[in-house]
């Protein structure tokens, strides 16, 4: 593991927008980095775990159904949805 001196330098680099991690481009700060290159996303996973998976699925059915007009959760019963 890298000591507090070379996570300070790595951190540095990362902020002047360098990737420092394989796989971490994208990220502004090391520990950014770190969470791209192993995949995760706090937004994602919060948002999982407040609509779950059946609000997932209500969401893909009501998106094609979006007008400017009409939202997706009222014409959704139009069409049977």
């Amino acid at each position: 593991m890298s000591t507090e001196q070379e996570r300070r330098k790595l951190d540095e680099k990362a902020r002047q927008g360098e990737a420092v991690i394989p796989g971490g481009a994208g990220g502004k700060s090391l520990e950014a980095q770190e969470h791209v290159a192993e995949g995760r996303s706090r937004g994602g996973q919060a948002r999982k775990e407040q609509i779950g998976t059946e609000g997932y699925k209500e969401i893909g059915r009501m998106g094609g159904l979006t007008a400017t007009e009409v939202s997706g959760g009222e014409r959704a019963p139009e069409e049977g949805v």
